[in-house]
């Protein structure tokens, strides 16, 4: 009899990586070179070795999540065909307005230039309507008008519309009127308004994020609908769920529609899988810190649940969330709160004109790749590095790629060390330091610009590359311990099969707490929000879980924060109770206090249907030196021991639940390797996870 499965799929920048988790709780792990010019290729190659390595067929797989990167390259190189965007009349210039934002060195840049908006202007197209921010109409819209405004638009040839009208969050009428005749006139054009995608004030906002998800949705569709196919082909027959920013997972019919959602798609999945790993071993307040090939990722898990932000931006200076102004584009949807940047390891290693060393943000990816790789990569990347420093093995990485020493060698004494004048080894560590350089600068980040101290929280460090660079990082903060998880190099795609289905809404409705005479007005809105949200995932089993949350501010401000609505339906009594969780709210934000009246901005709901999960159980504590654990010795780079120094490899598979593991020393798995600095002591838990422990300050 087969047995019932799930298989989560992530697609990175070099490899693809695969988890099957059986009905019994084992899992299977695989990791295949990511195939840039269609994924759908990789995914079915990863899907295919799990079921191989498994023992499984294709019919017992009844789940598949998927974390995919598309929405996001869609959106920084802009490789979509145009589209169009409608708006109230008076507003054709929103887009290209946007709002003035300069960080790092861009406040400097005497001859700044914003990135272009996702959609040309001369696809922009007015329309006579307007509503004011009460829904009050002011401007009624007219058949006329409509029909105007579609034949306008039919004429241009857009491959989608987005429709975004001044305050339709208060009124949706008339952004539904004009979607309805462009989906009958024009039924093979992508059209999506802002009411369907994220009815929340700020029109700048929710306008880009409109424009972003017309601007995916053609791609996004086709890609589902091919992959789909091609899983069909391999005899899997369940739907395809995929991840979406917020740390759940929804429909690929959902997917089409709200593309925008799946932006940090593979970065969430990997919070999400750290704060897995921080409950299970009884660390509820964890960093995650994802490095794979091309970028590195880090958020904030606090008692055992990741942040959420509501404001997020993608390009520009790094990805990141929170209220930071930054140069990329601004989505308003929710996002698990990361930031990420270009430094993985496949990141190059270049000149800048200036003459300083640079790593990143450009990466050698999966093709060609790291020089090491032989895979006509020439350029000198991190793995390069890590290779000449010893960290990793040159019999070759999970995915079944070899390492080749005198190619890495070859490309970091070309374009690195002969120009600046040093040895080989010498610009390797330079560029390992570097590269941790801006992978503190993402920690920082999520931490310290949160006005969060990360001393009290654990790293949780996974990724291919991550924990080759972890214990220096912690280092960095003053972070005592580092959880390298049992698969780390997989840790994004097991965050996949152990997320649940899940649907989060908003409406915006400014009213005053103290004027608020009737709040049933306020909890039909709740419930409205949580109805809509129970029918999208009406199909399937599972228990439901809803969470209630409100944006709150100070009468006058233009930002607020976020606090949870908790108890019954919405009555006076919980008004007092939520104005008061508002207040400490924004002492502890802010550090100050004021008596000015509060306002409710938005309504938030999250709907979750609750999934079965893997159910990993812990080892049983082995009787075995770990001395039988070594596999060999290789010269290694230490800064503490003053260069390389003959250096213990461990493989992992063989360390049992209770092994101590002193540095300097080299851990190996089959899909990551962890470097245990001089000074560190690396403890084998109950789930064969890798507990780093650093030096107290003074010691080492």
């Amino acid at each position: 009899m087969t047995r019932g499965c799930a298989i989560g799929v992530d697609v990175g920048g070099t490899f693809t990586d695969a988890v099957l988790a059986d009905a019994s709780g084992d899992v299977t792990i695989g990791k295949v070179l990511t195939t840039p010019d269609d994924p759908r290729a990789g995914i079915v190659h990863a899907i295919e070795r799990v079921l191989a390595d498994s023992g499984l067929d294709a019919s017992a797989v009844t789940r598949v999540v998927h974390g995919t990167t598309l929405a996001t390259n869609v959106v920084l190189q802009r490789r979509a065909e145009a589209i169009a965007l409608v708006t109230t009349k008076g507003f054709a210039d929103l887009l290209r307005l946007g709002r003035e934002a300069r960080v790092e060195g861009d406040r400097y840049d005497l001859l700044f230039t914003p990135a272009p908006p996702p959609v040309d202007p001369r696809l922009t197209f007015e329309i006579a309507e307007r509503v004011d921010a009460h829904g009050e109409v002011l401007v009624p819209l007219t058949d006329e008008a409509i029909t105007e405004v579609v034949h306008r638009v039919a004429a241009a040839a857009p491959a989608g519309i987005a429709i975004c009208f001044l305050h339709s969050y208060a009124h949706p009428d008339h952004e539904l009127a004009v979607a309805a005749a462009f989906r009958d006139a024009l039924p093979e054009t992508y059209v999506t308004c802002s009411w369907e995608v994220w009815p929340e004030t700020r029109e700048y906002e929710r306008a880009m994020t409109t424009a972003v998800c017309a601007l995916v949705g053609p791609v996004m569709a086709r890609y589902l609908a091919g992959l789909e196919a091609h899983l069909r082909e391999l005899g899997i027959g369940c739907p395809i769920e995929i991840m979406e920013s917020s740390g759940g997972v929804m429909s690929t019919g959902a997917a089409a529609r709200r593309p925008v959602a799946t932006v940090e798609s593979g970065g969430a999945a990997g919070v999400t899988a750290a704060g897995i790993v921080g409950r299970t071993v009884g660390a509820g307040d964890v960093i995650s810190f994802d490095m794979g090939g091309t970028t590195a990722k880090t958020g904030i898990v606090r008692e055992g649940d990741p942040t959420i932000t509501h404001d997020f931006q993608v390009g520009g200076k790094g990805s990141f969330g929170g209220a930071r102004a930054g140069t990329g584009v601004p989505l308003k949807i929710p996002v698990v709160d990361i930031a990420e940047v270009g430094a993985g390891g496949g990141s190059i290693a270049w000149l800048d004109g200036g003459g300083a060393l640079r790593v990143g943000p450009r990466s050698a990816g999966a093709a060609p790749g790291p020089a090491c790789y032989g895979l006509g990569g020439t350029e000198p990347t991190v793995t390069d590095a890590n290779l000449l420093l010893g960290y990793l093995d040159p019999a070759g990485l999970a995915g079944g790629v070899s390492l080749a020493p005198e190619l890495a060698h070859a490309a970091i004494e070309r374009a690195v060390a002969d120009p600046l004048d040093v040895d080989v080894p010498d610009a390797a560590r330079a560029i390992h330091e570097i590269v941790n350089a801006a992978m503190t600068a993402a920690i920082r980040v999520v931490t310290v610009q949160r006005g969060i101290d990360p001393r009290g929280f654990a790293l949780v460090a996974f990724g291919g590359a991550g924990p080759m660079h972890a214990a220096r990082l912690a280092a960095t903060f003053g972070i005592r311990s580092v959880i390298v998880p049992w698969g780390a190099g997989v840790a994004a795609a097991f965050g996949l099969v152990s997320s649940d289905r899940t649907v989060d809404l908003v409406q915006t409705r400014i009213v005053d707490l103290e004027d608020l005479n009737d709040p049933s007005v306020v909890e039909a809105q709740f419930a409205e929000l949580e109805r809509r949200g129970r029918a999208e995932l009406a199909a399937g089993e599972g228990r439901y879980v809803v969470t209630r949350s409100a944006d709150l501010r100070f009468r006058g401000q233009a930002h607020q924060l976020t606090v949870p609505v908790t108890g019954g339906p919405f009555g006076g009594e919980d008004i007092s109770v939520l104005a008061k969780r508002f207040h400490e709210v924004y002492r502890h934000t802010y550090g100050i206090d004021t008596d000015a009246p509060v306002q409710l901005v938005n309504a938030r709901v999250r709907v979750v249907r609750v999934v079965d999960k893997p159910d990993r159980r812990p080892a049983a504590a082995g009787t075995s030196d770990v001395g039988a654990a070594q596999v060999g010795e290789r010269p290694a780079s230490f800064a503490e021991a003053g260069g390389f120094v003959a250096t213990p490899v461990f493989d992992w598979s063989r360390l049992d639940p209770g092994h101590t593991v002193g540095g300097p020393a080299i851990v190996e798995g089959r899909d990551a390797t962890i470097v245990v600095p001089p000074a560190h002591v690396a403890v084998v838990d109950g789930w064969r996870n890798l507990v780093l422990e650093l030096p107290r300050p003074g010691v080492g």
